[in-house]
């Protein structure tokens, strides 16, 4: 190879470097960058409410996929991942509507996963990689938590899976 040919591959792979989705500056440009829609906010099922603030933390009731069944029977620990991962843009939707803009978040601070599993399932950990995962992807650092991840006998309605979370939100400037 000479000189030129290695130049012009250093500029190529700075150029594929720098367009990459993980280096779009908001989380908002990281999911167009990755060519994800965040879903509609649903009503809570029942007498709650989706998010509540308490200082400069928000905490998000639980959300769960219209995925339905058992991982271990009705379902490979694959489609749970993905069942995590749906409800990963469930809650990234939540979070947009409680602060308005997801820059606002400092931190991830605790991940309660629960997966709707087959008694002998114990798998709960990779299952709930697909909520982290995505974390991690659309927040970079930010998106690194502390977690939990149980399986459990049932969910509401079937789900699959049910993700709770706790964020810690940056300071307001009033």
């Amino acid at each position: 190879m000479n000189s030129k040919t290695l130049t012009l591959t250093g500029i190529i792979l700075f150029l594929a470097f720098v367009s990459s989705p993980l280096l779009a500056q908001t989380p908002e440009e990281k999911l167009k960058a990755m060519g994800l829609e965040l879903p509609e906010v649903s009503q809570p099922m029942a007498n709650y409410v989706k998010w509540k603030q308490v200082g400069n933390l928000l905490f998000l009731a639980g959300n769960g996929p219209d995925v339905f069944g058992k991982v271990g029977d009705d379902l490979t620990p694959e489609q749970g991942y993905e069942a995590a991962r749906l409800t990963g843009l469930e809650i990234i939707a939540v979070l947009k509507a409680a602060t308005g803009d997801l820059s606002r978040i400092k931190q991830f601070v605790k991940v309660l996963g629960m997966v709707n599993s087959a008694p002998d399932f114990t798998g709960h950990p990779r299952v709930i990689n697909g909520f982290s995962d995505l974390m991690v992807e659309v927040f970079g650092e930010k998106g690194k938590h502390a977690r939990s991840a149980v399986g459990v006998a049932a969910l509401p309605n079937n789900i699959a899976v049910e993700i709770e979370v706790i964020v810690e939100l940056e300071d307001n400037e009033e």
